[in-house]
């Protein structure tokens, strides 16, 4: 594991945060796990409220977006900051402006394989498995 570096977490409308977004979730997503292009970016990004995290050098290094219904989705690390903590930085900056904005209740829709990452930041698994895109996944949530 990596040791913790300083980051700092940006957030913004896709107007503003959108080449780093895409930058980070083609990188993630479509290359390293064969996402189609054409599935990552959606309708949605329009209507979210999207975070970057940037290494202390100003590189973007994470992303995530708020979907107006309370959904958090797009967590996406590139290589170089995971372990670091930037991940739980960008969901706790998330659910913190999902509480602030009023809403009792964050969900999302976590790729298996990460749903330990959730449940350590209070995340509850709810359902069955399911495929999104050809990968695995669980639903989940957090009450305030």
């Amino acid at each position: 594991m990596n040791e913790t570096v300083h980051h700092t977490i940006r957030y913004g409308d896709w107007a503003s945060m959108s080449a780093e977004a895409k930058l980070i979730r083609t990188e993630v997503f479509v290359e390293e796990q064969g996402v189609p292009a054409e599935l990552e970016m959606d309708n949605m990004d329009v209507l979210c409220l999207h975070a970057v995290a940037y290494d202390a050098a100003g590189v973007p290094i994470g992303t995530g977006r708020l979907l107006p219904d309370g959904h958090i989705g797009r967590m996406a690390v590139r290589k170089s900051g995971r372990g670091t903590g930037v991940g739980g930085a960008l969901l706790q900056g998330l659910m913190a402006q999902a509480r602030a904005r009023g809403e009792s209740l964050v969900a999302l829709s976590a790729q298996t394989h990460a749903a330990a990452f959730y449940q350590r930041h209070g995340f509850a698994i709810e359902g069955e498995e399911f495929l999104e895109a050809g990968i695995r996944h669980i639903n989940m949530n957090h009450k305030f």
